[in-house]
């Protein structure tokens, strides 16, 4: 086997029926994000994104959260979509997000108990790839977490 061609053994490529939202990671608290950002509140923030071919299946109009990392707090902190193509900005790749900051974020331990979720790309590989994904069982997952209340920032 040619050297590369194990990870597409392994990890086969997306496919635009395989994600039902795309995972966009940061590791700076949602008031770092967007400064004077709060719960309830919707903004629209650019993120930097990875260079890679799953750039080439986001879309404007798709579900996307934001997943927050470290130690502080990491899991969902804020649910929306994805407002523009991806574009090249002056440090790499950037897409323009619409999101709902919660006003309880879904906790990554909640998530990592949750049968339908705990498989999820960003749960078993934190340091993977910037976009993650979902597929529609682990985004319902994530949804029906938030309850009915908070769920309705996945519309934004």
């Amino acid at each position: 086997m040619p050297p590369g061609d194990w990870l597409a053994v392994r990890m086969p490529r997306l496919q635009p029926g395989d994600v039902a939202c795309w995972v966009v990671k940061s590791a700076a608290a949602p008031e770092d994000v967007a400064p004077g950002w709060t719960t309830g509140t919707a903004r629209q923030v650019d993120r930097c994104v990875r260079r890679s071919y799953r750039l080439d299946l986001m879309a404007p109009g798709q579900p996307c959260l934001l997943w927050i990392s470290g130690r502080h707090a990491p899991g969902v902190h804020a649910l929306g979509t994805v407002t523009t193509a991806v574009v090249e900005g002056p440090g790499g790749p950037v897409v323009g997000l619409r999101l709902t900051r919660l006003a309880e974020p879904v906790p990554r331990a909640e998530l990592l108990a949750d049968p339908a979720a705990r498989d999820a790309e960003v749960l078993r590989m934190p340091a993977g790839s910037n976009p993650s994904w979902l597929s529609a069982v682990q985004y319902a997952a994530v949804l029906a977490l938030l309850g009915p209340v908070t769920s309705s920032a996945a519309r934004t």
